[in-house]
């Protein structure tokens, strides 16, 4: 977009264009978002740009596109990527005594500008978290064969892959191997295979496209039975708990699912999920089979689409920073090249960045919650080897 002059030289001339008192970053969102959309009018989309001039950073940033989209898609309006006969640039400045958004809209020779304030004492709780926010990542486990899921419990690990389940002990040399199961499947397994593992307290569950496996009386030295089933698998997000159908002969859920008080219900067709807790309201982050991501309710009701670049895996990261909790998010991309992690926070119905991305080294294959974090396995290409990481969150000071 060039031309994008009329609000900064109105301000420069001290002739700028009529501001309004907003309460906080968010309410100054939702203001010119629906101004936007009475401008447009509905079913119209709006091409928009942003820039950050502001002290705020980047977090800052992001929790207002996040909120401003939102209240656009509300409203029946269009955000795309491409040229729209409408075009607004959305620049968040400050000044001595407020922070401000600006808005500068135009179609054709029509033009509109914009400017909501708030006072700098109501900094963003996103933007003062992601100050703080950090990802790092441990290597757990590498491995030739492709790693489905890690479990650690106490001083064992387990290792998911396509044939077997591998048990190894922690000793001051490391892992070294205790057992290993073999998964007698019959059935040739499905392109893109994923699974889940489960263990706790010596007990172990697998869960693989159509088939769920369980130890015989405890990892040792018992075996493991696996059998045909269509049970749902356990989505554990925190205080939540999802139970969902994979879809047998694919690589994501199928949309049947069932929720923490028992209900059945069924969503779009999704890669994964996981739960914030909103001031003790569960909102579920569903990354959708159709690229896309959704938030819905606890009774899995939905609440709109979620701004952002997402990728297909999203885990609950386990842990509150600043009173909120997080959710660890994949980037976009195309399954091809090195991935990344980056912490999300809610905050009225908008879903903000709070961290920085902590770069892998492949592409994400899967991703998990675990304590204090998440389990994240790569395809690290230039190692030739399969790797998963123990990724947590530090939430500083």
């Amino acid at each position: 977009m060039k031309g994008w002059s009329a609000a900064w030289v109105a301000l420069a001339l001290g002739a700028a264009p009529a501001a309004w008192a907003a309460a906080d970053l968010n309410s100054a969102a939702r203001d010119l978002a629906r101004r936007t959309a009475a401008f447009a009018g509905r079913g119209e989309a709006v091409a928009i740009a942003w820039r950050d001039l502001s002290s705020l950073g980047p977090a800052a940033l992001g929790q207002a596109r996040g909120c401003f989209e939102a209240s656009l898609r509300e409203s029946g309006i269009r955000t795309p990527e491409a040229v729209s006969p409408v075009e607004a640039q959305i620049t968040l400045s400050e000044n001595a005594s407020q922070y401000l958004l600006i808005e500068e809209i135009r179609r054709d020779d029509e033009r509109q500008v914009w400017i909501a304030g708030w006072s700098r004492g109501a900094v963003p709780a996103s933007a003062a978290v992601a100050a703080a926010v950090s990802l790092q990542s441990r290597l757990l486990w590498e491995q030739d064969q492709q790693i489905l899921d890690v479990a650690v419990d106490g001083d064992s690990l387990s290792v998911l892959s396509p044939t077997s389940v591998a048990v190894y002990q922690r000793t001051t040399g490391g892992w070294q191997p205790r057992v290993k199961h073999a998964i007698a499947w019959g059935k040739p397994w499905p392109r893109d295979l994923r699974g889940r593992l489960q263990v706790a307290n010596g007990r172990l569950r697998a869960w693989l496209p159509g088939a769920a496996c369980q130890d015989q009386g405890g990892i040792l030295p018992a075996g493991l039975e696996c059998r045909p089933s269509d049970e749902p698998w356990t989505i554990d997000s925190g205080r939540a708990l999802l139970l969902a159908h994979f879809a047998a002969g694919r690589n994501y859920f199928d949309g049947r699912v069932v929720t923490q008080s028992g209900a059945t219900r069924n969503v779009p067709p999704f890669y994964s999920a996981a739960a914030f807790d909103d001031a003790g309201r569960t909102v579920w982050l569903l990354a959708l089979a159709d690229g896309s991501a959704g938030l819905f309710d606890a009774s899995l009701d939905p609440l709109g689409a979620a701004s952002g670049s997402w990728g297909s895996d999203v885990a609950a990261a386990g842990v509150r920073c600043g009173g909120r909790s997080l959710v660890l998010a994949s980037r976009a991309g195309d399954g091809r090249q090195a991935d990344a992690l980056r912490a999300w926070a809610l905050s009225d119905r908008a879903v903000a960045p709070i961290s920085d991305p902590l770069e892998l080294p492949g592409p994400i294959t899967a991703l998990w919650p675990a304590p204090g974090g998440a389990t994240a396995v790569v395809q690290n290409a230039a190692a030739g080897r399969y790797q998963a990481y123990s990724v947590t969150v530090a939430c500083g000071q």
